[in-house]
């Protein structure tokens, strides 16, 4: 179905690998568009539980294709807020996925490479990946990736590196938050099925109510209708199928009836 991606599955996982190794799985038009496809997709699949982010080949992703960039530099205001449309509209369809997200990352995950990994749920790294918002450099801005860095690493670290452009080692990623775990090269993905595993055990729709949770009450002070927002949640949840199947399960010390999906 894709020219730019592949999508690889292992029970309830779904791998989504960029396929375009040659050019280090940078971002051009089509690469773009099939991400934003091929979420909408995978989200909208309910036998899919978790979904993995990977580059194929040496790198996750250098960034913008240099034809795509050249292009760009060419064109008008108009033609770059297009494009600038598209690239925000697939990272908010990647971020917003109703099911949990892990970016596999390995060598260069650089300017756009970085926001992909920030957009998804966590990241789990090799030792030997580097990641950079490095489009000062080009005299530009990391303007549509940044909602997610800075969701990720915080507004202090991102005044640094969103101006200094610096490379951030798998370690450094680890510790500003932007990283969740780092790996041996060679354990890249046992790395990410430590992370699957436990994330196949949770109740599918309350990983998505945990989802949305965070993002309504996240940056709110902590008042009333913050309370009161919570405990709605929490009771909608507590009454549903799933809600009620889990805490039986519990109380009854058999598994939930989404386990008896996954396996």
């Amino acid at each position: 179905m894709f020219e730019t991606l592949d999508i690889e599955r292992t029970g309830p996982v779904a791998t989504l690998w960029m396929n375009r190794p040659q050019v280090f799985n940078a971002f051009n038009e089509t690469l773009i568009a099939e991400l934003d496809a091929a979420c909408q997709q995978l989200d909208a699949d309910p036998s899919v539980r978790v979904v993995v982010l990977g580059g194929r080949g040496k790198h996750f992703s250098a960034g913008a294709d240099l034809n795509w960039m050249r292009r760009a530099a060419e064109g008008s205001e108009a033609d770059n807020l297009a494009d600038a449309r598209r690239f925000a509209g697939m990272l908010r369809r990647l971020a917003s996925l109703s099911k949990p997200t892990i970016a596999r990352v390995q060598g260069a995950a650089l300017g756009g490479g970085t926001g992909l990994a920030a957009a998804c749920d966590m990241a789990v790294a090799s030792s030997d990946a580097s990641f950079a918002t490095s489009e000062v450099k080009f005299g530009i801005i990391p303007a549509v990736i940044s909602p997610y860095v800075l969701r990720a690493i915080g507004p202090r670290h991102a005044l640094r590196y969103f101006q200094s452009a610096e490379k951030i080692s798998a370690e450094r990623a680890m510790m500003l938050g932007l990283v969740s775990e780092v790996t041996a090269v060679g354990a890249l993905d046992a790395g990410v099925n430590a992370l699957v595993e436990p994330l196949l055990a949770g109740g599918p729709q309350a990983q998505k109510a945990a989802k949305d949770l965070i993002e309504a009450i996240k940056g709110r002070p902590i008042d009333a209708v913050t309370l009161e927002e919570t405990a709605r949640r929490i009771a909608a949840q507590r009454a549903t199928p799933e809600g009620r199947d889990g805490v039986a399960a519990f109380l009854d010390k058999r598994p939930p009836a989404w386990l008896a999906k996954v396996s």
